[in-house]
């Protein structure tokens, strides 16, 4: 039996690699206007990490992460989110010491064993920011406003942006006395898991997927009205913010996300009812992991569902990856000559390629052909003697001599 991925894994083939390229670059570009850095953290790191910071009562923590001892007996996880491990990397490095805001932002494999399903892998990838040091709104909104235009600008428009606050500590108890209050009559009717929420976090209740909970909470008490005053101004704060910035927003008080590390601030990116884009605040996560007392805000947005969304939606990426110009060779002088013609180009930025096939020139023409070539030229003894050369355009034909040691108008006609 021939050797086959693991299940929920996929691999990511060189015809579809430009997308990604594509999608990363304009995270990338947009993150760099807005003088956000890149921080990359391992793999791997140790389970505590993820059960502090993400929560103990969560659906990652409790049903998918991917933990093991390692052979030194400590339990490691693969990480199933990029949050936990980067304020890790703040704290351990002292970054808190510096100038603040800290802004970072990151490209990430995480790992969740969940059911596989259209968009949703067991190793996925995402693209996140995380801003430590700032309580202000204008931070929130800031991030809101990079996402939204990160994907707008990939070509996902009528994007719906949806907020809401979670408050803050005391809010959040005596919000969850009301909750309890209210679940407590249909407290046999709530998924074994949800059961084992109701004293510890009776919020994740909200959270849940299955559908004779989803019935029961429908009519629960929502946060926004248990706020305290510091977490009302802050949300209208936010809101004002995102107002100056011309962004449409819906107030939805059901968003309770699904870690637990999260406190005032939350918000969805919804494209046609796909999520597409989430996160918020957690002013309390450094120093649960063992920081200062500093606040925080962040996003995350699984890059294989927006590629899938764009592909779906028949939105045409760009493909860079053509390559220039590909050289055939019609005997063992021209190949040398191929080889060399090629090395000096590159050197001048120029992707191009020979044939290391012996292929004759009918087959020369058929591979520039599906490797979508942008120009070809063919040596031979000819052209080796006249020091000229052909260059044929591959989208309509058109010749052009060349000299074949005059590189720089090679490259010129290549532009």
């Amino acid at each position: 039996m021939a050797m086959q991925a693991p299940k929920g894994t996929k691999d990511l083939l060189p015809m579809d690699s430009y997308k990604w390229h594509y999608v990363e670059n304009k995270f990338k570009e947009l993150a760099d206007e807005y003088g956000i850095r890149e921080i990359r953290t391992p793999m791997f790191e140790h389970t505590e990490l993820f059960t502090r910071g993400v929560g103990e009562t969560t659906d990652v923590v409790q049903k998918e992460m991917y933990t093991f001892e390692d052979k030194g007996g400590r339990s490691v996880t693969l990480k199933p989110e990029g949050t936990a491990p980067a304020v890790r990397a703040f704290i351990e490095s002292s970054l808190y010491n510096e100038a603040q805001p800290t802004k970072l932002y990151y490209f990430t494999p995480a790992f969740r064993y969940e059911n596989v399903q259209k968009g949703r892998l067991r190793q996925f990838h995402q693209f996140g920011i995380e801003v430590f040091g700032s309580k202000e709104a204008s931070i929130d909104a800031e991030g809101i406003s990079l996402a939204m235009r990160a994907i707008n600008e990939l070509g996902l428009k009528d994007l719906s942006l949806n907020i809401n606050s979670l408050g803050c500590p005391e809010c959040r108890k005596k919000y969850n006395d009301a909750l309890k209050q209210f679940l407590q009559e249909n407290y046999e009717g709530l998924c074994g898991t949800c059961k084992s929420r109701f004293e510890r976090n009776p919020m994740r209740i909200l959270d849940c997927k299955e559908k004779k909970c989803k019935e029961i909470t429908k009519n629960a008490p929502t946060i926004l009205d248990y706020i305290c005053d510091e977490c009302k101004d802050h949300f209208e704060e936010l809101k004002k913010y995102l107002q100056a910035m011309d962004i449409e927003y819906t107030v939805d008080p059901n968003i309770v996300r699904g870690l637990d590390y999260y406190t005032k601030t939350v918000f969805e990116i919804i494209y046609k009812d796909l999520t597409v884009c989430g996160g918020g605040r957690y002013d309390k996560l450094i120093e649960e992991l063992g920081g200062p007392d500093m606040p925080a805000f962040g996003f995350a947005a699984g890059l294989e569902r927006l590629i899938m969304t764009l592909d779906a939606e028949g939105l045409e990426i760009p493909n860079s990856s053509y390559i220039d110009l590909y050289v055939g060779a019609m005997g063992a002088d021209a190949k040398i000559a191929s080889l060399k013609l090629i090395n000096n180009l590159r050197k001048k930025g120029v992707k191009c390629d020979c044939d290391h096939m012996n292929r004759s020139v009918k087959a020369s023409m058929k591979y520039a052909n599906k490797t979508n070539c942008r120009f070809t030229v063919i040596l031979g003894d000819n052209e080796l003697q006249l020091g000229t050369a052909k260059l044929k355009r591959m989208s309509d034909g058109e010749q052009f001599e060349v000299n074949l040691k005059d590189l720089d108008s090679i490259v010129e006609l290549l532009k």
